[in-house]
């Protein structure tokens, strides 16, 4: 019974994943005239990437000459707004093999006004960019976004008048450093009427698409939101992970710029298809227009929400919030985590008081369990990262542009590594296999920190990891974990985990006391229906939260590599050590050790197996920026 309900609720996890990380379906050209539809919004983009067109290029002017007229059959009076460039963005631009001098060394903006009824009131901003790096037609880069804004401004037209005025603000040189915004942020008439921003960009070329930033103080405007979303078409991918991952992050959009001005606002982007970034294949042919459709969708509804609310929203507390499955929003404020950790602590309490009282549950046992967590999370930090680097070198963008889009490329290959490699290590923790060779174990783990450390480069992270996973490894434990102890001791980990982030960044803290409190209230009603876990429903809690739980920790941890896989691969044996919560219970017998260990074996293999042919199954990707 344990393994049909382990089995079977990872099973049923991973077919949930992965329709929530589906696109929705792309709608017709003769879809309702008040819907975003991405076949109308294709003619744009089709003519818009016919083409590579960065700065001072002739198909850039080509581009700026489209748009304009696009912008006047709106209604949108365009006017063109120069400014001069950056010296970075003139070096960048000559580096690439552009040429700033056939520009004259300026950037221009397309700007234009969909009038309000109440022309005093604060502005609300669609933007997007129009230029491309040298070499990529930018089908996703963003004519994607450029297409999705003049398609939202036609639904809003047809949804009737608004009571704002809505300004559609198309930057230049945005991919030479955010010059436009700049440039319209710096000095433009406008610039101090917009009340809030909606922007638009991509890194790839398709999947769901995030809103992954807002602006600072920003709960009220997530709240609109999260109503507002709930009429885009496939809902919505959002979560205060990402916006607090997003701001310990060099990366910069246009959003960037008002946002530090103190404009609030939302900012878009899907980030799948990685190889498509910057590369000659972001056509509109290979772009993916479910995409398009979840992307322009999301923002129809945002823009719209926002030009019709009788005030736009002020600033206020941030919120913890997190997309359930891609199709609701769940929020409560910060200081509310405290009140569900407390509850988590409840239920655990109760769950531990049953489970003492029929099986004599000691202190001993959870601790002992919260260190086989803690095992689990600092090997799987070292593990990922030992096979993440057989794709190739440690890079960012800033150190290697080269590198950085070759590793793009790759990164489909190093999450289906990296998720073997998590895979293959959940199932030796399972089996408690480890215990039996401990000292190999300890070498092991040694010598994959020693070789990440001199290959990947020097880590305090990847130090502490190792030190940690190694002593434990050789720890000495006379007596194996209790199904009780390992249980509640994982839920104790992630509960100390959740207070420490809970206190230094509560947006973030969501990761970790959503699924403790899920995996509680799994272990009280486990100690309700049989404390001794004797009974087979008792473990059905266990494998309900694990399909529910798993699914969405599946779903998150899928969007989170492909941000920070690439030099954070560990970060799946966080989310591995979440999934564990559920799945720890359904912990198979001993007569079962022997398959789950050749599984694991297995699973490792292929891991490395995975990653390695990355190397020659993308050897020589020809992405735009990467020639100089």
């Amino acid at each position: 019974m344990r393994l049909a309900l382990l089995f079977g609720s990872l099973t049923l996890a991973f077919l949930l994943a992965v329709w929530t990380t589906q696109v929705p379906k792309p709608r017709p050209a003769d879809a309702p005239a008040a819907a975003f539809s991405a076949a109308r919004a294709m003619t744009d983009i089709e003519q818009i990437a016919r083409a590579p067109h960065p700065v001072g290029s002739a198909e850039h002017a080509r581009v700026r000459a489209y748009l304009s007229a696009r912008m006047t059959q709106l209604g949108l009076s365009p006017e063109e707004q120069s400014g001069p460039l950056s010296p970075g963005a003139i070096q960048r631009l000559k580096k690439a093999g552009g040429d700033p001098d056939a520009a004259n060394n300026q950037a221009i903006n397309l700007i234009g006004v969909l009038p309000g009824k109440d022309r005093s009131q604060p502005a609300v901003m669609l933007m997007a960019h129009y230029d491309t790096v040298v070499g990529s037609p930018g089908a996703a880069d963003d004519s994607t976004g450029v297409g999705a804004v003049l398609e939202a401004v036609r639904a809003v037209q047809a949804r009737g008048p608004i009571e704002r005025d809505l300004v559609v603000l198309l930057t230049d040189a945005e991919e030479l450093g955010l010059d436009g915004a700049r440039i319209f942020f710096g000095g433009h008439p406008l610039r101090d009427r917009i009340g809030a921003v909606v922007n638009l960009e991509a890194r790839g070329g398709g999947g769901r698409a995030a809103m992954f930033e807002t602006g600072r103080e920003a709960g009220p405007t997530v709240d609109l939101f999260r109503r507002a979303a709930a009429r885009a078409d496939g809902g919505t991918t959002a979560t205060s992970l990402a916006v607090f991952m997003y701001e310990q992050m060099p990366n910069g959009t246009d959003f960037t710029i008002p946002k530090e001005r103190g404009v609030g606002g939302l900012n878009f982007a899907f980030i799948g298809r990685p190889a498509q970034y910057h590369s000659a294949d972001a056509t509109p042919a290979n772009l993916d227009q479910g995409a398009l459709q979840h992307l322009g969708s999301q923002a129809l509804e945002a823009a719209d929400a926002l030009l019709r609310a009788p005030a736009l929203p002020a600033k206020g507390p941030n919120t913890v919030y997190a997309d359930v499955f891609g199709r609701w929003m769940l929020s409560h404020s910060t200081a509310m985590g405290w009140g569900l950790l407390g509850l988590t602590a409840l239920l655990g309490g109760f769950a531990a008081w049953r489970a003492r009282r029929a099986v004599g549950l000691t202190a001993t046992q959870v601790g002992r369990g919260l260190l086989d967590g803690l095992w689990f999370l600092s090997a799987g930090l070292v593990l990922a990262q030992a096979v993440r680097l057989l794709a190739g070198p440690m890079s960012s963008r800033a150190a290697s542009s080269e590198t950085y889009y070759v590793l793009l490329h790759r990164l489909p290959w190093m999450e289906a590594g990296a998720v073997l490699t998590i895979l293959a290590l959940a199932l030796l923790f399972l089996t408690g296999a480890r215990r039996a060779r401990p000292r190999v174990i300890a070498g092991t783990v040694a010598v994959l920190t020693l070789l990440t450390l001199l290959i990947g480069g020097f880590s305090p992270v990847m130090l502490g990891a190792g030190v940690i996973a190694v002593a434990l490894s050789l720890w000495p434990v006379k007596a194996a974990t209790t199904t009780w102890g390992g249980w509640l001791g994982l839920i104790a980990l992630v509960f100390l985990l959740g207070c420490a982030v809970q206190g230094a960044a509560p947006e973030a803290a969501l990761l970790f006391v959503w699924p403790a409190l899920l995996a509680a209230v799994a272990a009280a009603l486990a100690a309700l229906i049989s404390p001794d876990l004797t009974r087979s429903t008792s473990l059905i809690p266990a494998a309900v939260a694990g399909v529910l739980g798993g699914a969405w920790l599946m779903g998150l941890g899928h969007f989170v590599f492909l941000g920070v896989g690439m030099d954070l691969p560990g970060a799946l044996a966080l989310i591995g050590l979440l999934a564990l919560l559920f799945l720890r219970p359904l912990s198979p017998p001993v007569s079962a050790i022997r398959p789950f260990l050749i599984g694991a074996a297995a699973c490792l293999i292929l891991a490395c197996g995975l990653s390695l042919a990355a190397r020659f199954a993308e050897p020589a990707p020809t992405p735009a920026e990467a020639r100089s």
